[in-house]
């Protein structure tokens, strides 16, 4: 670390590293390499308290990034609620599962944290701000300047100003967000959007299990709750297509699907609470191989907000870079080597985590949606897979949880969950069905096929292509 020690060669008006937006992954960003000596200017369009209705669950995974930067304060003092696994509430059946997170090597069960989004943000300014070496400025960035080829800072407004000013680094981290204006300019991914997350907050809304967050698996769409502070409940309805007229009416329909705890809290919310809606949005990691500029964030890789990991993502992804600019780039001038380290991280970070998060949260979106028949199966499947216990939902758990993102035990449950539905089907129909019942299970195999090995691909292809 040594090496790294050498901040005087740079100033806030010279500095060694940019970062444009200072929202989970910029603030986290910001604050661990100011740490490692590095000079950071970061350049936020507003730094008031952002408002958003996701990115308030952390991941057990997330949680133990957030404690391995060093960051965990950014947690304490905002009323955060401690979160210890989901219950899961099948309207086919009437029956509902617990899904706990695992022990760790203590034998103390994994947590995660759930908290107002904004507070969490502050929080992560807060510890970058504290670092002598950062510099935050609100402004809004218009252009990343090039030079042959190469990104070698920013142009930017100061809020409130006219003036265009300009700024220059030899390395230039682009993280603004879900809808990023410099995106298109950098990778060649398109985002899609399958649904909306509606969301309201419910007041003393009782818990069905304490610390557990609720899924809510109605015959049309699956809802989301969890406790984000001492008196505030998050609802999320997920809307598939575009958003009806009657917003509130619509969402209203859903609360004969509740659990009798959550059903007037819920109508309560939905009648006298502010409703807002967040696309949800898909968007594979493509390979970005352009000197001088990283992007990061959800301007480089979104999944469905369903399963709860983007912050998980964006803070593992923090751990490697941190650890990459510590050990093989301490001169982040050598393009060259800035180069193949970005072609490193697509590979580093599907075995880490994010092959494991993104292609779990579009999975389970498609099966707990059900969009047709064969789909209803198979999350009947799923929730009976669950009820088997033991593996059966001590390995999904983990997969959930972030805590062993490994791609073969997802995929090996994936298929175990399609043909527990096989058997189940079989099991179910009379023996002189057996030929029609055959031809089923293999639409079955068909359709799960079909879910999950074009999100493998999505996966693996655009990191082949770096």
């Amino acid at each position: 670390m040594k090496e790294l020690r050498r901040s005087s060669q740079y100033t806030p008006e010279n500095p060694e590293i940019i970062i444009v937006g200072s929202g989970i992954l910029g603030s986290a960003m910001a604050a661990v390499l100011a740490r490692d000596g590095r000079r950071v200017v970061v350049v936020e369009r507003d730094l008031k308290e952002p408002d958003r209705i996701v990115g308030e669950l952390l991941q057990p995974g997330g949680f133990k990034a957030l404690q391995e930067l060093g960051l965990k304060a950014a947690v304490e003092g905002i009323d955060a609620h401690c979160v210890r696994g989901y219950v899961v509430h099948d309207i086919d059946s009437g029956s509902k599962v617990d899904l706990s997170y695992p022990n760790d090597d203590s034998g103390n069960i994994m947590t995660g944290r759930a908290f107002h989004h904004g507070r969490f943000v502050m929080g992560l300014r807060k510890l970058a701000q504290a670092e002598p070496n950062v510099t935050m400025i609100e402004a809004t960035v218009s252009e990343l300047m090039e030079e042959k080829g190469n990104v070698i800072g920013i142009r930017y407004k100061r809020k409130g100003q006219d003036e265009l000013e300009t700024l220059q680094a030899p390395l230039t981290i682009v993280a603004d967000g879900c809808f990023s204006k410099f995106r298109k300019s950098l990778v060649k991914s398109q985002v899609s959007v399958s649904s909306h997350f509606v969301g309201t907050l419910m007041e003393n809304c009782p818990q069905t299990k304490a610390n557990h967050a609720e899924l809510v698996l109605t015959p049309t769409t699956p809802v989301l709750i969890y406790q984000v502070s001492s008196h505030h409940t998050r609802v999320l309805v997920d809307v598939r297509g575009k958003l009806p007229s009657d917003l509130k009416e619509h969402v209203k329909k859903v609360s004969v699907y509740m659990p009798a705890n959550i059903k007037g809290p819920f109508l309560e919310a939905v009648e006298n609470n502010r409703l807002r809606s967040m696309p949800s949005s898909f968007l594979p990691p493509a390979p970005l191989l352009k000197a001088g500029v990283i992007l990061l964030g959800d301007a480089f890789n979104m999944r469905h907000p369903l399963t709860g990991g983007g912050m998980t993502v964006a803070l593992n992804d923090v751990i490697i870079w941190r650890n990459v600019l510590r050990e093989k780039l301490p001169d982040v001038r050598d393009n060259e080597a800035v180069l193949q380290c970005l072609k490193n991280f697509h590979w580093q970070r599907k075995q880490n985590h994010s092959f494991v998060v993104n292609v779990l949260a579009q999975a389970l979106y498609q099966l707990f949606s059900a969009a047709d028949e064969h789909l209803k199966k198979l999350r009947q499947g799923c929730f009976g897979y669950f009820k088997l216990g033991g593996r059966a939902v001590d390995g999904p758990v983990e997969l959930l949880s972030i805590v062993s993102p490994e791609p073969l035990k997802l995929i090996g449950h994936f298929f175990a969950v399609a043909l527990y539905t096989m058997y189940s089907t079989v099991k179910s129909e009379p023996f002189y069905r057996l030929p029609l019942t055959i031809l089923l299970c293999s639409r079955l195999l068909w359709k799960a096929c079909t879910v999950i090995l074009p999100l493998i691909w999505s996966e693996f292809y655009t990191a082949m292509r770096s």
